[in-house]
């Protein structure tokens, strides 16, 4: 019998159900939260620098509407999937709920690129097609950087939201540079907030950091940050991976 590959979204039911059970939700909530409320498959179509066309597939995935507007990264991968973005924007929905974060209509967006920067006068499109092809307004969402995305990127997907929509909606990006309307600190802040998380965690086990060795799974933006700060708070990282999906 053939292995079954990892979905990452039937993991991120599993682990609903086992806390809807430990909360004893009504079926109706688990069998709302269960599922996306709405999903948005797009195909961009884009002129490379070479005179071709190639159609990139994106996907937005918006969980649930109860909190605000949808937050949630773009990232280009080749092997990006729609239920790996549903997962995210599970896990979006929860992440923001247990800090009170008032955005509610937690969304991801994916893009399946072979490449991380399309060349071409249309290379913001595959963003733009991801997480602004939904067709409600400017305030029910925000976009920002993720796998294989940066603040040159979120500048290109603005730009072209506001030609589309012909005005000026400079809050439907997040992770923009600081000089166009950035803030300060948004690069490191995901890898600072999990080794915070970890120090936290640390003083609960009576533990020093500096006592401490650890291992750490993929080595994007996230990671280096949080390296440099365990590093800082005198821990030892003995080893870091390279995630990717073909090795699950």
């Amino acid at each position: 019998m053939a292995k079954e590959s990892y979905n990452p979204f039937l993991m991120a039911q599993a682990q609903f159900d086992k806390v809807a059970e430990t909360l004893d939700l009504d079926e109706p909530v688990r069998d709302l939260l269960r599922f996306p409320l709405r999903e948005y498959h797009v195909s961009i179509p884009v002129r490379m620098d070479d005179g071709k066309v190639r159609v990139f597939r994106g996907f937005r995935i918006q969980h649930n509407d109860a909190r605000g507007p949808a937050k949630g990264g773009v990232r280009f991968h080749p092997q990006e999937t729609v239920d790996g973005i549903r997962a995210l924007a599970m896990w979006m929905t929860w992440k923001c709920s247990v800090v009170d974060i008032p955005w509610g209509r937690q969304g991801r967006g994916g893009v399946r690129s072979a490449q991380s920067e399309p060349a071409g006068a249309g290379a913001g499109l595959p963003g733009v097609g991801a997480a602004a092809g939904s067709g409600d307004g400017p305030g029910s969402r925000r976009a920002g950087p993720d796998v294989m995305t940066s603040g040159q990127h979120m500048l290109w997907m603005l730009d072209e939201y506001e030609t589309i929509l012909g005005g000026r909606y400079p809050g439907f990006i997040t992770g923009k540079p600081v000089g166009m309307g950035g803030s300060l600190g948004r690069t490191e802040a995901t890898g600072y907030g999990l080794v915070f998380t970890v120090r936290e965690a640390l003083k609960q086990l009576d533990l020093k950091p500096e006592f401490v060795t650890a291992s750490v799974q993929g080595f994007g933006n996230v990671a280096q940050h949080a390296i440099r700060l365990f590093q800082r708070l005198g821990g030892k990282v003995l080893a870091v991976s390279c995630w990717s999906r073909t090795t699950r």
